[in-house]
């Protein structure tokens, strides 16, 4: 598990030297912040997942902020940040705008109305409690579903480890009887 996580992470001096990061220094020594262990993973898979779903710009210094104050996998935070760009945020948000609509008990208006600018622009006042629920519930829910997944995945790799490791231990005469 941690191999898979050391080749798709961003490298520690990379982070480090990451211009928009730069601006928290010291804070980035913490070596809490670059453990790749079962908490740490699961920490970051939450905060990087839940700040995707904020409709605000630099969610990579946000993502970025709260893995330090919690202490949690600065690189898995600020890397899954990016499943909401360009391609993908009209479709996130627009989910998550239809979400709180419909937790909210409001009409939803459609997409192709906010996708034009000017529409946008004119139901800006309509969209944004709809959209600020619907991306909290949303982000609340994907950050706790990849908490426990990665957490479920990290046991599960765990009890496979230890049930080969035992399987060797085991002689060879044995394995052939059972």
């Amino acid at each position: 598990m941690k191999i898979f996580f050391k080749k798709i992470l961003p490298s520690v001096s990379k982070i480090k030297h990451h211009p928009k990061l730069k601006l928290f220094g010291k804070l980035l020594h913490d070596p809490n912040l670059w453990q790749l262990n079962r908490r740490s993973l699961s920490g970051g898979t939450a905060v990087g997942l839940f700040v995707a779903f904020i409709p605000l710009p630099l969610q990579t210094l946000i993502a970025a902020a709260i893995a330090i104050i919690f202490r949690v996998n600065l690189p898995l935070s600020v890397s899954l940040v990016f499943i909401t760009n360009p391609i993908t945020m009209p479709l996130f948000f627009y989910f998550a705008y239809r979400i709180g609509a419909f937790l909210l008990g409001m009409d939803t208006i459609s997409m192709q109305v906010l996708l034009s600018m000017e529409g946008f622009l004119n139901s800006i006042n309509d969209i944004l409690l709809p959209l600020s629920v619907g991306c909290f519930v949303v982000g609340s829910i994907t950050a706790l579903t990849g908490f426990f997944l990665v957490n479920l995945l990290w046991r599960l790799h765990i009890k496979n480890l230890l049930h080969k490791r035992a399987k060797k231990k085991v002689p060879s005469i044995l394995r052939a009887n059972t």
